[in-house]
């Protein structure tokens, strides 16, 4: 199971962009999915998580500018970001719970990540 992210970029504060992530491989079915960021210097954290019934997840700091999504048929999910600041300047990587033969087997995907960068 593999997850590429794409969609990263250099955009003016203000701005907007699209991150994507789509799973490939073995796969039964995608249980939670979410984004993450790491700032140089910081540790990673959550920016957002949707469970399979919909149940969402933001970062008190990106709630009301970003928005994920799930596409389930296509095994593929995203973050739209609006109103970018240059403290989202970050390396933004995709997470993804997924049941790879059947429920009972699940394994924790990351993609590489894609370089976000916020200019002001």
């Amino acid at each position: 199971v593999q997850l590429q992210a794409y969609g990263g970029g250099l955009v003016q504060a203000g701005g907007s962009l699209r991150l994507s992530c789509a799973a490939s491989g073995t796969i039964f079915s995608i249980n939670a999915v979410g984004w993450y960021r790491q700032a140089p210097g910081k540790q990673r954290e959550m920016v957002a998580t949707v469970s399979p019934g919909g149940s969402i997840n933001y970062a008190d700091s990106v709630k009301g500018r970003f928005t994920i999504t799930r596409t389930d048929h296509k095994n593929t999910f995203y973050l739209y970001m609006n109103s970018l600041k240059p403290e989202d300047t970050a390396t933004y990587y995709c997470y993804a719970d997924i049941f790879v033969t059947g429920p009972d087997y699940g394994v924790d995907a990351w993609g590489k990540g894609t370089q976000v960068t916020v200019s002001s």
